[in-house]
């Protein structure tokens, strides 16, 4: 059985910083009310976080009923264990380590040898990019926006887990590196030369790819 309802399909990049900035406001009092106990606490946080964290879980395990499944055991997790969140603590980073703490564990049992080969996808329908768009693109412009992040949706496939990961929490969540540290657990210089590796290994991707359709 079901607790929550299942979370919103969209795994697009926002493209807005006002949206995640309105998803912020309002997030300690929430946290405060839900250590109190206060259910509808939990149920005003869920629908702040859903599609963050939907769609960051999506990134890492690739399968919509398993990140489905991952949603809602990190809500589960959250009501347990919030008493004993550091309030002094960023809520998002909490958060976020809550649910990457259930996927990797997820992962490792899909994957016990390693988390980190590539692995290639057919033909992914969703993208990882905000289309930096005109306020009214034709549908030439339309065209063009679309194949690109086509093109990157199926380079972000072929990328190691840890490399989408730190790609969607800095680019989809828009989170400061320091704040990525803190999901991740690991020092800010690797996390800087995670970002930097994985942003090369993506372009190399890329070129290879777009060398291989002007071939055609």
């Amino acid at each position: 059985m079901r607790l929550f309802a299942g979370p919103a399909r969209s795994i697009h990049m926002t493209g807005s910083i006002a949206s995640i900035w309105e998803g912020r406001l309002g997030v300690d009092a929430a946290v405060l009310q839900l250590r109190r106990g206060d259910p509808d606490a939990l149920a005003t946080l869920m629908a702040r976080y859903q599609n963050r964290i939907y769609r960051y879980l999506l990134r890492l395990v690739r399968e919509p009923a398993d990140a489905d499944d991952l949603f809602q055991q990190t809500w589960l997790r959250v009501a347990e264990k919030i008493r004993s969140f550091d309030t002094s603590r960023n809520f998002d980073a909490w958060l976020f380590t809550v649910a990457r703490n259930l996927a990797f564990d997820h992962l490792r049992r899909l994957r016990p040898s390693s988390l980190d080969e590539p692995v290639g996808g057919d033909s992914p329908n969703e993208t990882m990019v905000s289309r930096l768009a005109s306020a009214d693109p034709g549908p030439f412009d339309q065209m063009l926006a679309g194949e690109r992040a086509r093109l990157l949706a199926g380079a972000l496939e072929n990328l190691p887990v840890s490399y989408r990961e730190v790609l969607s929490l800095r680019f989809e969540e828009e989170m400061k590196l320091e704040e990525i540290a803190a999901v991740l657990a690991t020092p800010l210089s690797t996390v800087k030369s995670r970002l930097r590796r994985s942003l090369e290994q993506l372009r190399e991707i890329l070129e290879m790819g777009t060398a291989g359709e002007v071939r055609e």
